[in-house]
Parts: C-alpha cells; sequence; structure tokens
C-alpha cells in the first residue's frame, strides 16, 4: 500500500490492531486491519481474500510459562492483540484445562513472570526471544491450534462498518498490494531488519514460512471454528 501501484488509493495510519479497531467502532477509519474477534464483536464487513494467518508455528504469538501448563492460575497478556489473547484463553482451557485469570501489561517477559504464573508475548517482542533458551516452558499457539483442530488461525482481516463499499475497498487491490510485496521480500527484510532488532534472514522465514497472507477456504473454516470457540464456548 506504501510501494506498489496501490500507493494512492488509501490514507493510511499505522497503529496497533486493537486501536484499528477502536477507529472503526468510532467511524475514525473506512478500513483497518483489525482481529478477528473484534470484527465480530463489532459486526464488521471484511474484504475477502487476505489478512494475517498461520498453518502451524507462528512465532510471534507465544506463551511462556514458569508453570506447568495446566496449573496456570493467572496469565500475564499484551492488550495489542485481543485475538491472541482470547486464543491463549481457548488453548489452556481445552488443551491443558486450565482457566486462568488475565493480567493487561506491558510486554516485557520478566517482569510479566514477577506478577503472573505465565505470559503471553506477541508480535516483535516475541521475534526477539529464542524459545529453545528460555529457562521456561514456552507454546507457540499457531502449533497448539493446528493440534487442537487441524485447521489454519487467523489473527486478523481487513473490515470495516457495515455497509462497507466493496467497489471502493475492492479485494483485488488488497491482493495486489499483498503479492507486490510478497515479489520484493528482500527489499522488506533490508528495510526492517535492523530497526526490529533481528536478523535479515529471521525477517524473510517469518513473512514467508510463518505468516499467510492470503486466505482460502481452510483459512475460513478456520476462523469459523476460531470464532465459534471464543463466542459461544461451544466444540
Amino acid at each position: 500500500m506504501l510501494h506498489g501501484e496501490q500507493r494512492d488509493l488509501f490514507d493510511l495510519t499505522f497503529c496497533l490492531p486493537s486501536e484499528c479497531a477502536r477507529r472503526l467502532g468510532a467511524r475514525e477509519a473506512g478500513i483497518g486491519i483489525v482481529p478477528v474477534i473484534e470484527m465480530q464483536r463489532r459486526n464488521l464487513d471484511q474484504v475477502p481474500g487476505t489478512g494475517i494467518a498461520c498453518r502451524g508455528e507462528v512465532r510471534t504469538i507465544l506463551l511462556v510459562s514458569k508453570k506447568p501448563f495446566g496449573e496456570i492460575r493467572t496469565l500475564a497478556t499484551d492488550a495489542g492483540s485481543r485475538t491472541s489473547v482470547e486464543l491463549a484463553r481457548i488453548i489452556l482451557a481445552r488443551r491443558y484445562g486450565s482457566s486462568p485469570i488475565l493480567v493487561s501489561m506491558a510486554p516485557r517477559l520478566e517482569s510479566m513472570l514477577e506478577q503472573a504464573d505465565a505470559a503471553l508475548i506477541i508480535g516483535d517482542a516475541a521475534l526477539l526471544l529464542e524459545p529453545s533458551t528460555l529457562p521456561y516452558a514456552t507454546l507457540d499457539l499457531g502449533v497448539e491450534w493446528l493440534e487442537l483442530t487441524g485447521l489454519p488461525m487467523v489473527f486478523a482481516v481487513w473490515a470495516g462498518p457495515r455497509p462497507l463499499d466493496h467497489h471502493v475497498f475492492r479485494a483485488e487491490h488488497f491482493l495486489a498490494s499483498y503479492r507486490f510485496g510478497a515479489a520484493h521480500l528482500d527489499d522488506i527484510a533490508e528495510a526492517e531488519y535492523a530497526r526490529r532488532g533481528v536478523s535479515r534472514q529471521m525477517v524473510r522465514e517469518y513473512l514467508t514460512r510463518n505468516i499467510v497472507f492470503e486466505l482460502g477456504e481452510a483459512e475460513y473454516r478456520g476462523m469459523s471454528r476460531y470464532l465459534k470457540l471464543a463466542c459461544t464456548g461451544t466444540s
């Protein structure tokens, strides 16, 4: 949206997905990348075909615990991704029989674990961790979701208030913009790796191996399953 043929289509502002959802609810924006749980809660209309998903290891959503997972009573969470917080709740309840109290905190692992039994670390803060070297047990929630359901996990989608003008916010614009970015991954890795404190290779692997941006039938089945579990608590 910044560099391809779509760069002049929209007036862009960058913020966390949870803030995008708030702005859409306040009619301060026409469309945004929003957590799927907020799309459901706010009855938003989505643009089909693109989003942020995974089909297994996601690497940027880690649950780190100083206790066995079934004994977690308090979970420190980063409020930046409401979908990930709800996913953690589902995984802990259905795979480990734990229903912890959630405590919202800044994403600093050691301080989170001083206040709670476990911590949910997302985004760049998770990329900076190497799970195999931590002195704590760690779950990748993309892996956990796949093992629970056999389906991809969709974290965020492009969506806006109903009725969304699909002639303005055309699905093909978003798909073409993603494909432009996919064709310039080396440029993206070069521009981002140092600023985020990780290697070029990690940026490239994350964007090609961990994250899925084109959503198909399996992704939408996974999203439907997630929303059902999150919003109704049924299987």
